[in-house]
C-alpha cells in the first residue's frame, strides 16, 4: 500500500500536483486546503497518499497532513461520497470548521459546500460524529486556533460532557465565559463559572 510520496515537486495546480520520486512523476489530486500548504515547485515534497483502486482505474489521492487524509478516509466510507466527493468537502471547508460542524450539526454550513446537498450534510454529521473523537469534535468550537484559551476552554467542554451536557449546550455554556477567563485560571474555577452561569 502507497502511503506517501517524497521527492521533488515537479508541478502543482489547485487540483492536483506531480511529484518526482528518483525520475518517476506520480500525479496526485488534491484538495485546496493541501494546494495552501505545498512548497514552491523544484522544492522537496513529503505528500501523504491515499490510493482508491477500482476495476476501471487506480487513482492516487495527496495530503499535506495527517488530519486532511483521515477526514478523507471516514468522508469516503459514508454512503455516496466517492473521493472526488471527498476532496470537494475537504476543499470547501477547513478540517478544524468541518469537525466543527459535525460537532454542532450545523447541516446548513456543510451543504453550502459545492456539490454537497442537505440529505449529503445530514449523513456527514451523522455518521462522522461516530466515528470522531470528543477531542476532534471539540477542535474548532472556541477560541482561534493556538489562542491562549483553547486548551483550557477545551478542557471545560470535555469536563462538561463527562457530566452528561449535551455537546450543544456545552459550547453554549463556554461561549458565555470565554470573554471573562484568562490563560493562568485553574480549570475547577472556569469550571464553576460555567455551572454558576457566573459572568
Amino acid at each position: 500500500m502507497m502511503v506517501f510520496l517524497e521527492g521533488v515537486l515537479a508541478a502543482k495546480e489547485p487540483t492536483h500536483v506531480v511529484v518526482n520520486v528518483q525520475g518517476v512523476g506520480y500525479q496526485a489530486e488534491i484538495p485546496l486546503s493541501s494546494y495552501d500548504r505545498l512548497p514552491s515547485v523544484g522544492e522537496p515534497v513529503h505528500l501523504l497518499t491515499e490510493l482508491v483502486v477500482r476495476e476501471d482505474a487506480h487513482l492516487l489521492f495527496g495530503f499535506m497532513t495527517e488530519d486532511e487524509r483521515q477526514v478523507f478516509r471516514m468522508l469516503t466510507e459514508i454512503s455516496g461520497i466517492g473521493p472526488k466527493m471527498g476532496l470537494a468537502v475537504l476543499s470547501g471547508i477547513s478540517v478544524r470548521d468541518l469537525k466543527a460542524a459535525v460537532a454542532g450539526g450545523d447541516v446548513k454550513r456543510l451543504s453550502g459546500i459545492s456539490r454537497v446537498g442537505k440529505k449529503t450534510a445530514e449523513r456527514i454529521v451523522l455518521e462522522m460524529r461516530g466515528k470522531l473523537s470528543k477531542a476532534d469534535l471539540l477542535e474548532g468550537v472556541v477560541t482561534e486556533p493556538g489562542g491562549p484559551l483553547e486548551a483550557n476552554l477545551r478542557d471545560v467542554l470535555l469536563a462538561l460532557i463527562s457530566l452528561g451536557y449535551k455537546q450543544a449546550e456545552a459550547q453554549r455554556m463556554v461561549k458565555a465565559i470565554a470573554g471573562d477567563i484568562t490563560p493562568d485560571m485553574p480549570l475547577e474555577e472556569v469550571l464553576r463559572k460555567v455551572l454558576s452561569g457566573k459572568r
